[in-house]
């Protein structure tokens, strides 16, 4: 069941009112209630519209890895630290090489 914020969000986004921020908060309320696969398309639809936020970069990967696709998330996660040191954006740059370490290590990878 969808929340009164994602309703709201939505209708946001019904009427035109589209960005990267927006797709950003959808995303996050979706993985709140659960629905990964859902809070994906939005993240994915984020980034398309701006691919230097670092906050979508580390919430896909995590919105990934709930959804077991631990491969997709470990690759994102490492495109979004270099995007967050880019930007030196190092609290988001360090908060997702750990869980890219955490991915690594599950998967039985070498550490970067």
């Amino acid at each position: 069941m969808a929340s009164a914020v994602i309703a709201n969000l939505e209708k946001l986004l019904a009427a035109g009112k589209e960005s990267a921020l927006l797709r950003f908060s959808l995303g996050n309320e979706y993985l709140k209630q659960g629905d990964a696969a859902t809070a994906i398309g939005h993240l994915r639809r984020a980034l398309e519209l701006d691919a230097g936020y670092s906050a979508a970069w580390k919430l896909l990967g995590k919105a990934l890895t709930d959804q077991g696709a631990l491969e997709e998330a470990l690759a994102t996660y490492r495109r979004g630290i270099e995007v967050a040191q880019n930007k030196g954006d190092k609290q988001a740059a360090k908060e997702m090489a750990v869980f890219a370490r955490r991915i690594e290590k599950s998967l039985g990878l070498p550490a970067r």
